[in-house]
């Protein structure tokens, strides 16, 4: 037993045989530890899906939901996924949207309650504005409720030139609506052509973009990325010179509007 302790002893003061055991000590916990993380992204976990289309404004129950396994991962890389029945029964899909059958449930598109109507949580001091629009200027039907964009104007001048530049910035689509006043984003098994585009506008910008109008100027949505949606700011003129030219050509013509200009100019 002795000579056995000792033979013991002299291999593992041996530097390579040191060496050979923490190389196969380092494989072991870089084996153990890969197949923990693998074992985290694709061990399977339960999520809700959506039985049946879903439309706006819809109450969801529990009738309308299913389960289907997916990989962790998945989960973990979007973070805005519904994972638990309970926060979905007895709530509505909020104004505007609509749940696809057979996708995932987003928070966003979750809401405890929704409006009706698309002034119902207009505030004081501003008036819902609509524009007209087609298939060609949303973009092919790319611009949605929520989301924020810039207005421009396009015009000629005395002299022929055209005009053209960012009138309001930041401003947010309250909805979109076809011919029929049905909400174009309202369904996804039946395609609808947009008409008109929603705002909520301050009402002194609401003046302004009917004079616009009754000068015959071209009002353009133009989209922006969804951090542009996200940012923190106010709908403001983007362009005193281009408000103070639509108040000029409209002075002499007389439109019964207020003309006072804005005060939301945006800051150099």
């Amino acid at each position: 037993m002795g000579n056995l302790m000792v033979q013991i002893k002299k291999f593992l003061s041996n530097k390579n045989t040191v060496t050979i055991l923490g190389i196969l000590l380092g494989v072991v916990v870089l084996y153990v530890g890969y197949s923990y993380r693998i074992g985290q992204s694709i061990n399977p976990v339960s999520i809700p899906f959506a039985k049946v289309e879903i439309t706006s404004r819809t109450k969801i129950t529990a009738e309308m939901i299913g389960y289907t396994d997916v990989p962790k991962s998945l989960v973990k890389k979007n973070e805005n996924i519904v994972t638990n029945a309970n926060d979905l029964i007895g709530k509505y899909v909020n104004f505007g949207c609509v749940i696809a059958e057979n996708s995932f449930f987003y928070s966003q598109l979750v809401v405890k309650q929704v409006t009706l109507q698309d002034n119902a949580d207009i505030p004081d001091g501003f008036t819902l504005y609509p524009l007209k629009v087609n298939l060609d200027t949303t973009y092919g039907n790319s611009i949605f409720p929520g989301e924020n964009i810039d207005l421009y104007i396009k015009t000629e001048n005395e002299l022929g030139e055209v005009v053209f530049g960012k009138l309001i910035e930041q401003i947010e689509v309250k909805s979109v609506k076809d011919s029929k006043g049905q909400y174009v984003f309202e369904t996804a098994s039946e395609s609808r052509t947009p008409s008109v585009m929603n705002f909520a506008v301050p009402d002194c910008m609401f003046n302004l973009l009917k004079i616009a109008e009754e000068l015959g100027y071209e009002i353009i949505p133009v989209p922006r990325n969804a951090a542009y949606t996200e940012e923190e700011g106010s709908t403001i003129i983007a362009s005193p010179e281009l408000q103070e030219m639509i108040f000029e050509k409209a002075a002499p013509l007389n439109i019964s509007y207020d003309m006072d200009p804005c005060n939301a100019i945006k800051a150099e």
